[in-house]
């Protein structure tokens, strides 16, 4: 697939299955984060890959998250919660880890993850894989954060969930860009 193509037709997966990305398709992926728009070459980001076990582990801390806000959770709610990892077979946990540099600041970094995440999505998209990324409240929460180990100053950026599409893909709506992009003065 050509990159205008990937680009203008990617469009989200939220059903998926196995089997993960491996091999020369995975490293693709993960190969495009670092063409992301980077002030400097500074690389503000970290990743975790997250498969088997890991999603288990994840689903549990979850839960800890959760009742560490005092929710209480039914055994129905909590296995609900346990099993979200469960949605893809493989999660890839993309974290903006700034770093001081007064030519960057540090929202550039932030923006910077971001763009990496985005070039991830659009690599797996052109290369047939299924992907989606995801927030929600474990993205911003300080108890996932300090479980999946990560520093004071860095933050989630999202949660790439990546498998084999699992039924029809949608179509990627076509927006009317003339009501985003108007000239200036």
């Amino acid at each position: 697939m050509d990159a205008l193509n990937a680009l203008q037709g990617r469009v989200s997966s939220p059903r998926l299955t196995e089997p993960t990305p491996q091999g020369d398709i995975l490293d693709n992926i993960k190969k495009a984060a670092f063409r992301a728009a980077d002030h400097g070459r500074m690389r503000p980001w970290r990743f975790l890959v997250i498969e088997g076990q890991g999603l288990i582990e994840l689903g549990l801390l979850f839960v800890k998250s959760s009742e560490g806000r005092g929710e209480v959770l039914t055994d129905k709610a909590r296995e609900r919660m346990v099993a979200r990892p469960h949605r893809a077979p493989m999660i890839v946990v993309v974290i903006a880890s700034p770093r001081e540099n007064p030519k960057a600041p540090e929202i550039e970094q932030v923006i910077s993850a971001g763009a990496a995440a985005q070039n991830m999505i659009t690599a797996a998209y052109a290369q047939g894989v299924g992907a989606i990324w995801r927030t929600g409240a474990p993205a911003y929460d300080d108890l996932i954060m300090k479980g999946l180990g990560l520093e004071n100053s860095e933050r989630i950026i999202g949660f790439l969930y990546l498998g084999t599409i699992k039924g029809k893909v949608p179509e990627a709506p076509q927006p009317d860009i003339g009501e985003y992009f108007q000239p200036w003065p």
